[in-house]
């Protein structure tokens, strides 16, 4: 009894050992198989990313590429702005002088027509001290400086030598020389300056030149040539002459001809001739400043607005002091 029971056990652990191993065959196999194909999977695992990570570089070179073209597109857009922007600011401004300058050409044709009106209706009357030096029966036949007062005793010319006037109005400015000293057969006392307040004959530099037809005639022939130097602007003669001869006991008329006002204060320069030609007794100031414009700057088409200062400053100054403007439509004599 005892023999059987050893060999039940000993059968039932070999069958038992036989499995246990089999197992273990089993396992060891299925790591062997494992560890030969783990890595093929490695390398092909390696391989995808390698291609993966060359393709994400060549899109992202390919970005940075078209990131650079929009960014040029975008300056360059940005710089047309710019350029748009800033022809814009000059278009606004051009059409801010141009309705500046239609504005003041508006208002200065009223004016025109203002004056031409009034020029003439107008009468003038002798001082005592004209009709004492021309005679009771003295009456003017010459009528073309229409309106223009001729009581003066003496008479200065402002004259404009600037290269506009010398070489588009010079006869027409020897014409209108003339036709003033016509108005005036004798007077005490004559000067000529050009608008700088140059004297056209230096040796009468400060004081009158004694009215004679010999005179007169030189003034004529020498105008014909006279060159000094101008900054096309009346206000450096009109403010020298009245320095130099204001007299609370002399009546004096300037003659101011010109064809433009470039630069300076319409208001400063008004003010200033307001000191100087102080009013006598009677109110009125002593001296009368008329003054002849000359369209010039017309020749060259449209409205220069230099021009129309001209015309502001001239007609303010001749209102102001006893005188009158006159604007002459041709530089044909």
């Amino acid at each position: 009894m005892t023999r059987r029971s050893r060999r039940d056990i000993e059968i039932f652990n070999l069958s038992f050992l036989d499995v246990v191993s089999c197992g273990f065959g089993a396992i060891i196999l299925l790591l062997v198989i494992v560890k030969v194909s783990e890595p093929r999977v490695i390398e092909k695992l390696a391989v995808d990313l390698s291609g993966l990570v060359q393709k994400l570089e060549q899109e992202l070179f390919d970005l940075r590429g078209e990131t650079s073209v929009l960014n040029r597109d975008l300056r360059e857009k940005q710089e047309q702005l710019s350029e748009r922007r800033e022809k814009l600011a000059r278009l606004r401004g051009d059409m801010s002088s141009l309705q500046g300058q239609y504005t003041a050409t508006r208002n200065d044709s009223e004016a025109q027509r203002i004056i031409a009106s009034r020029l003439r209706t107008a009468k003038q009357s002798l001082s005592k001290e004209m009709q004492r030096l021309l005679g009771q029966g003295y009456r003017r036949t010459d009528a073309r400086i229409g309106g223009v007062p001729v009581d003066s005793e003496y008479i200065i010319f402002i004259i404009d030598t600037s290269g506009s006037m010398n070489q588009n109005a010079w006869p027409m400015v020897l014409k209108k020389v003339t036709e003033v000293l016509k108005i005036y057969p004798q007077v005490k006392g004559i000067q000529v300056m050009n608008d700088m307040g140059d004297y056209m004959f230096s040796q009468y530099r400060g004081r009158w030149i004694q009215d004679t037809p010999a005179r007169r005639q030189a003034i004529i022939k020498r105008l014909a040539g006279w060159r000094p130097f101008s900054n096309s602007s009346p206000v450096e003669g009109i403010e020298a002459a009245i320095r130099r001869f204001y007299a609370s006991d002399k009546r004096i008329s300037l003659y101011v001809f010109g064809d433009d006002f470039a630069r300076g204060s319409i208001q400063t320069v008004v003010d200033t001739v307001d000191k100087l030609n102080r009013a006598g007794r009677s109110g009125k100031r002593r001296v009368r400043i008329h003054a002849v414009g000359f369209p010039v700057m017309f020749l060259q088409g449209g409205i220069p607005i230099n021009t129309v200062r001209f015309a502001a400053l001239m007609r303010k100054l001749a209102e102001d002091n006893n005188g009158s403007f006159v604007g002459l439509n041709s530089t044909r004599p």
